[in-house]
């Protein structure tokens, strides 16, 4: 807020420290500022600027004390001129889902924070502005409808300056609307937490551009209930039978003409035999894989293609195109895959070939598979594959299940933790917190193994 009430007293020495400063002491609509100086010189001159800005008649700014004329550049930055110099840093070394996940959480946070002006659009539309339009960096040049080009005007004009979140109200502001979804109603516990760690560092980043002393998000703590959930759903999980079944399942979908369920059958089984993620098996390619007659081979997962949209990606594709999750550029997974899966890469790759860039898993026109493909796929496999008590169950409900069916499968069969955990490309500790669970069906041969530890024959009932 802006104010015309100012004082401006005279100079103070302070003799506390071992050198004496000189204090220019000011207050604005009441409430006192304060800056010190080495030299009396230096502090006659600033005092002398806030005289000349109040015999100009200028407002000074009730948060930081100073005038326009001395607020200028960094300090007078506004949250949106923050928001677009914080993406244009990270764009490039962005994913395509980072690149997403940012623009929306500051599509969030820079609406909060604004003048009250006439003409204010609708939330839902600057939103819209900011996220399709403003800060995307391949977007700032596309041809705008009249409602965006108006919302854009007006956020340039009403953004705050960042300065205002020295006032803890401007805080608790930007906190509730990234808790808040359109309609009012408290977000996802996982979509606030992911707002406010990309808030958090846009703000981190003004602090290093000096426009903040400090993160102002460090003041506000708001419990939002229990962490997510972090441990698989061991009723997820499928046992080897119910995988075999699912597998075979997915050929009957699309009929023998259309074969979209064929097409898939052996990217299920890359989830299911060798623990890749759907990105990881859309990205291998046939000289990625050892696919020997008889016995164990081997495939090298080294690229992962997510499914991320056209406005995130630099090739404009559905696809991102990156390295492995959470690995250094070029860094590659060695996986030995047992006879089954070796089997079902070899009789796809007889029936439908690699697309013209060598991947094993393309459409028909050898695009990249799209996920409502396989998803759409995947739900049908299960109506053909499963009981029907099963069928309305979360057994095996999306395709990724099955990676954890096989890294269970893998840890229950004995594999040394450090071993499964390189297979599945996880650190061990994520491995033993998330996907040490056992199989579906395997309850009685668990309790069986407790028994003979403890040296019974067999089960006693007691009444």
């Amino acid at each position: 807020m802006k104010s015309y009430k100012v004082s401006v007293w005279k100079l103070t020495t302070n003799r506390m420290t071992k050198k004496p400063t000189y204090l220019v002491r000011w207050s604005v609509d009441g409430q006192a500022f304060s800056e010190s100086h080495k030299t009396k010189a230096l502090a006659d001159r600033f005092r002398a600027k806030l005289l000349r800005a109040v015999d100009k008649g200028e407002p000074f700014d009730t948060v930081t004390g100073l005038p326009d004329a001395l607020r200028g550049g960094r300090a007078a930055l506004s949250l949106l001129e923050l928001a677009i110099k914080y993406v244009d840093r990270r764009w490039s070394t962005a994913s395509a889902k980072q690149r997403e996940s940012m623009t929306d959480a500051l599509a969030v946070a820079v609406p909060a924070l604004t003048k009250a002006m006439r003409g204010q659009p609708e939330v839902r539309c600057l939103r819209r502005a900011l996220r399709s339009y403003v800060l995307p960096t391949h977007r700032r040049e596309c041809e705008q409808p009249n409602e965006i080009t108006a919302a854009v005007r007006w956020l340039e004009r009403a953004s705050l300056p960042v300065a205002e979140l020295a006032d803890i109200e401007q805080v608790h502001t930007l906190v509730d609307a990234l808790g808040r979804k359109l309609d009012g109603n408290p977000a996802a516990n996982q979509t606030y937490r992911r707002r406010r760690a990309v808030t958090y560092n846009a703000l981190e980043y003004a602090v290093e551009l000096e426009l903040l002393s400090a993160n102002p998000l460090d003041k506000v703590r708001r419990k939002r209930g229990q962490q997510p959930v972090q441990e698989v759903d061991s009723r997820v999980v499928v046992n080897p039978r119910q995988a075999r079944e699912l597998l075979t399942a997915a050929t009957y979908v699309g009929g023998w003409k259309r074969a979209s369920g064929r097409r898939l059958r052996a990217f299920f089984g890359c989830m299911y035999y060798a623990a890749t993620r759907p990105g990881e098996a859309l990205g291998l390619r046939r000289s990625d894989c050892h696919l020997p007659a008889k016995g164990w081979g081997r495939i090298t997962v080294e690229e992962t293609r997510p499914s991320a949209g056209k406005s995130w990606t630099d090739s404009g594709e559905a696809h991102d195109r990156r390295g492995l999750k959470q690995r250094s550029a070029g860094e590659v997974r060695i996986v030995p895959i047992p006879p089954p899966l070796v089997r079902m890469l070899r009789e796809h790759l007889d029936e439908f070939g690699a697309a013209d860039d060598g991947r094993i898993f393309h459409s028909e026109r050898g695009n990249v598979v799209a996920s409502s493909s396989y998803y759409r796929v995947w739900t049908r496999a299960r109506e053909f594959g499963l009981l029907a008590e099963q069928v309305s169950s979360v057994l095996a409900a999306k395709p990724y299940d099955l990676r954890h069916a096989c890294v269970s499968q893998w840890l229950n069969s004995g594999v040394p933790a450090p071993e499964v955990a390189r297979r599945a490309g996880h650190s061990v500790e994520v491995l033993l917190k998330i996907y040490a669970k056992c199989i579906d069906g395997q309850e009685a041969e668990m309790n069986e193994r407790i028994m003979k530890g403890l040296g019974e024959e067999e089960a006693t009932d007691y009444e």
